[in-house]
């Protein structure tokens, strides 16, 4: 059985994904209006990643006959400056992530929640993944620098993981 502070700590991350979702689709508006949908549809496509996090969290909550407690999603900022900006924004969002994983993962451990433990490990992984994906994005947009031709084929080399 889980614990009632893993719980609540569980149900956290559940918000913290649903934001995650929230807030990449907030980018997305923004880089469709800057005429960029190849960018805007790459974060589309991330927040409905961040929705299946939320989601397997929730089923594994219910799965150990915990108790899912829904909370309101904060608004996310709908201006970001810029597509360089916005993408930096994301790979410091994803650390954040990060490290709130870890901290449940750490929680788990110290309870001897073992289930949980095995269920966070995906998500430790998954967050390797997530930050390395921003982490080049951004690397390629200081190559690239602030041309347009450069900006455009960014735009449609990222526009490319709608057809993943």
């Amino acid at each position: 059985m889980i614990s009632t502070k893993m719980q609540t700590a569980l149900n956290n991350q559940i918000n913290a994904e649903l934001f995650s979702a929230y807030q990449y689709l907030a980018m997305s508006a923004y880089l469709e209006s800057k005429n960029l949908p190849g960018m805007a549809g790459w974060m589309r496509s991330q927040g409905q990643e961040e929705m299946l996090h939320a989601m397997k969290i929730y089923d594994y909550i219910q799965g150990v006959a915990g108790t899912v407690a829904l909370a309101a999603i904060d608004k996310p900022d709908a201006e970001y400056g810029s597509a360089l900006e916005t993408f930096e924004t994301g790979l410091a969002h994803e650390k954040k992530v990060t490290g709130m994983i870890h901290a449940l993962y750490a929680q788990a451990t110290e309870e001897k929640d073992y289930p949980t433990q095995l269920m966070l490990q995906w998500f430790i992984d998954e967050q390797v993944e997530e930050e390395s994906s921003f982490g080049l994005v951004v690397e390629q947009f200081k190559m690239a620098g602030d041309t347009p031709i450069a900006l455009l084929t960014l735009d449609g080399r990222l526009g490319a993981r709608q057809a993943e």
